[in-house]
């Protein structure tokens, strides 16, 4: 069971990301530093992707662990800003993406993401998503920090 204290940093951030159910794939922030941030998905079999990928035998989509390290990354760095509220992450890039193992129903994924460099507004992460501790998947994420008034 979440602590009062992860309820509450879970909550604020919550209200910083864009994302909600279906697409909010961060269920708990483990560990949050300067430079690296843990995270946490528990995989439901109730997902509504495993409906059609694939009936009979459920896996996760790959483009969609890599969806949960950008939320990873994206808390990582609405972090370490000054006035989160009024700014948002665009992914503009995804390199070497790497696949290891299948993420399925019942399994818990565990991502951890560290900031490689940062000149505002662009940020560079490597993150990585583990399962009992075997890596699923890894990659390297770029995105640009830009306002939120300045979106179309």
């Amino acid at each position: 069971m979440a602590s009062k204290e992860e309820r509450a940093q879970l909550d604020r951030f919550l209200r910083l990301l864009p994302h909600r159910y279906p697409f909010l794939l961060v269920d708990r922030v483990l560990e949050l530093d300067g430079a690296r941030a843990r995270t946490l998905k528990n995989v439901s079999i109730n997902e509504p992707f495993f409906t059609g990928h694939f009936p009979g035998n459920p896996v996760m989509p790959g483009v969609l662990i890599i969806e949960a390290l950008a939320q990873s990354a994206a808390i990582l760095a609405l972090n370490q800003i000054e006035d989160p509220g009024s700014r948002l992450f665009m992914l503009t890039g995804i390199d070497k993406v790497r696949f290891r193992r299948k993420v399925v129903p019942g399994d818990q994924l565990e991502m951890e993401v560290n900031l490689l460099k940062h000149h505002r507004p662009l940020w560079k992460m490597r993150g990585e998503a583990r399962v009992a501790g075997e890596l699923a998947a890894q990659a390297e994420l770029s995105a640009m920090e830009v306002a939120e008034e300045k979106l179309p």
